[in-house]
């Protein structure tokens, strides 16, 4: 079985590369990756040497149909994953155009493409931030309405719709999940958690939105992969799969852990003013998926939080030429 996973050089699709091949020998992975400023071809090294020829990376914009065309012709891929998304929310505020080109345009390629080509599955991986802002009580489920608050989580919702309408028209067979905030090894340092914790190490202050009160649902990457993967293999056409770990943190609380785990002071920390259209508090029902896919996450979040700490302090050699760029 081929795979053909989509900015496989980012955070999530870097760890997913590396999860499927680990975990199914007969699964060859195609990972495709503008190498835009957050992909990193140095987070798959491992998986070059270790699985060889099982791994091939073509350097591609999802968005050139000419591209995507060519590569669907050559191999005979079972499924496409997306993970290739812009996906800061900051950098969306300063300039929604290369939100809309990758997220909506190519994603919308890559729905094209794979039906030409008889491409089986394709799988959309979107975000809990779709749903907007809740308040102090509930939670995400499916059903709930997409309220988008920024520019980054509106391209999202157009490409889960792009997606979704793909499966009404043609019958295409789209599965979309949409996962809360994700935490792990090699996640780029303009996200909250590595932001935080390299900051720390440097003795730099650490910014923080607001009040610090705004709530997240945190997830390990790897609980992450293995939804993915179960979404990949039973997920139902035309349904969306919401996946989340119950690990409601506040971010001042993570921040705080943070710098606890490392030792360092809390006169580090530095509120600064929010956020345009910050969203309060996140919080995930993954029932569904956890009923229909037997899937369950295996983290804990203060203790994910505290081993991805670990990781970053053994890693170095990963994380510090991206302070340099």
């Amino acid at each position: 079985m081929r795979l053909l996973v989509t900015g496989g050089c980012g955070f999530i699709g870097s760890n997913f590369i590396r999860h499927v091949l680990k975990h199914y020998g007969q699964t060859f992975v195609t990972n495709v990756d503008a190498l835009t400023y957050a992909g990193n071809k140095a987070s798959l090294d491992d998986v070059v040497v270790e699985f060889g020829e099982r791994y091939e990376f073509v350097h591609a914009d999802i968005s050139d149909s000419g591209a995507m065309d060519a590569l669907m012709k050559k191999e005979a891929f079972y499924a496409v994953i997306n993970f290739a998304a812009e996906s800061h929310v900051d950098r969306s505020i300063d300039s929604a155009k290369d939100f809309i080109q990758t997220n909506i345009v190519g994603t919308s390629v890559l729905l094209d493409c794979a039906r030409r080509h008889g491409v089986k599955r394709f799988v959309q991986i979107s975000t809990d931030e779709v749903y907007g802002s809740l308040g102090s009580e509930g939670k995400f489920t499916e059903k709930s309405p997409i309220e988008p608050s920024s520019p980054y989580s509106a391209s999202k919702a157009s490409a889960d719709l792009l997606a979704l309408a793909s499966h009404k028209t043609f019958g295409q067979e789209v599965v979309i999940t949409r996962c809360s905030n994700n935490y792990g090894p090699y996640q780029f340092p303009e996200k909250l958690i590595p932001l935080m914790l390299l900051n720390a190490l440097q003795d730099k202050p650490l910014p923080v939105y607001g009040d610090g009160l705004n709530v997240r649902d945190w997830i390990h990457v790897e609980d992450h992969c293995a939804a993915v993967v179960a979404v990949l293999f039973n997920g139902k056409p035309g349904e969306v799969y919401n996946v989340g770990s119950d690990g409601e943190m506040r971010n001042i609380d993570v921040v705080t852990l943070i710098l606890e785990h490392l030792g360092k002071p809390k006169d580090l920390i530095r509120y600064v003013t929010d956020r345009l259209g910050h969203d309060r508090r996140y919080a995930i029902d993954s029932s569904k998926a956890r009923a229909e896919l037997g899937w369950k996450p295996l983290h804990t979040a203060e203790r994910g939080i505290r081993e991805t700490i670990d990781w970053y302090l053994a890693n170095e050699a990963w994380w510090k030429p991206l302070l340099k760029a």
